[in-house]
C-alpha cells in the first residue's frame, strides 16, 4: 500500500522516538515534527485506523508490527539515497539529508533494491548510521564516542550523532570524516573539551558537545 509523504514522516518520527521513549506522547511527536498537537492527534487517528500504530488519548502511541516494518523501509530508502548522493554525485555529507527526505517517499521497491545492489549492499550511510537490508534487518554497530575514549586512546570515526548541517560543516572543516583515524591527546577539565590528533593533520581542540557526537570504534595505534 502507498502512503502519503506526511503519513510516512509521522511513522518514521515515531520509530525514532521509540528508540528513546517507552511510550511516545502527542507532545513529543508534535515537537519532533514541529506541528501543533491537535494536528498530531488527527493524524494518529488516521494511522490507527490503518493499523500502523496503537494509540489511546493521554496514553501515548506505539507502532504496530506493520508500522515498524514501514518505518524501517523508509529509513532504508533515506540512508541508501544519502549514500548515493555522497558517493556517486559528490554531495557533501552536510547537504544530503533534505534531498533524501524527498527521495525516501519514492515507492518503487524494485528501484530501492537496485540502488542497494548498485551501491554494493552497504551496511552504513555517510553518517555512520546502519542501513536496513531487504528483509528489514538493521546491522548492530558497536560504537563508543570520543568523549568516552581514554587519553592516548586510538579510534576510527564510525558515525556522527548530531547530523545538523552546522555540525557536519564543522567536522568537515577539521578533517573529521568517516574512517578517519584519531587519537585523544588531552582532556581539559575546565570546559571538558578534548584535544584530538587525526592522521595527517595537526592536533585540534573540540568541545564536549562535539566529542559526544563523534562515534568511534576502538583500535590499536594504526601507525
Amino acid at each position: 500500500m502507498k502512503y502519503s509523504a506526511s503519513k510516512e514522516n509521522y511513522i518514521k518520527a515515531i520509530f525514532h522516538l521509540q528508540q528513546e521513549l517507552e511510550q511516545v506522547s502527542t507532545n513529543s511527536l508534535a515537537e519532533a515534527l514541529e506541528t501543533a498537537p491537535a494536528s498530531v492527534t488527527d493524524m494518529l487517528k488516521k494511522l490507527k485506523a490503518q493499523q500502523l500504530l496503537q494509540y489511546e488519548r493521554y496514553r501515548g502511541v506505539r507502532l504496530t508490527a506493520s508500522g515498524k516494518k514501514l518505518a524501517i523501509q523508509i529509513i532504508r530508502k533515506h540512508r541508501l539515497w544519502e549514500l548515493f548522493l555522497v558517493e556517486k554525485l559528490q554531495f557533501g555529507w552536510e547537504e544530503v539529508h533534505d534531498i533524501a527526505e524527498e527521495l525516501e517517499h519514492i515507492s518503487s521497491s524494485k528501484l530501492v533494491d537496485r540502488l542497494d545492489e548498485f551501491l554494493g549492499f552497504p551496511k552504513a550511510d555517510p553518517h555512520g548510521d546502519p542501513i536496513p537490508d531487504m528483509q528489514g534487518r538493521i546491522p548492530a554497530l558497536r560504537q563508543s564516542t570520543v568523549s568516552e575514549m581514554p587519553e592516548s586512546g586510538f579510534g576510527r570515526v564510525s558515525g556522527i550523532g548530531d547530523q545538523s548541517p552546522a555540525m557536519l560543516a564543522l567536522l568537515r572543516h577539521n578533517h573529521i570524516a568517516l574512517g578517519a583515524h584519531l587519537q585523544v591527546r588531552k582532556r581539559f577539565e575546565a570546559d571538558r573539551s578534548v584535544e584530538i590528533k587525526l592522521a595527517g593533520h595537526p592536533a585540534v581542540n573540540i568541545s564536549e558537545h562535539v566529542a559526544k557526537n563523534i562515534r568511534v570504534t576502538y583500535e590499536n595505534n594504526p601507525q
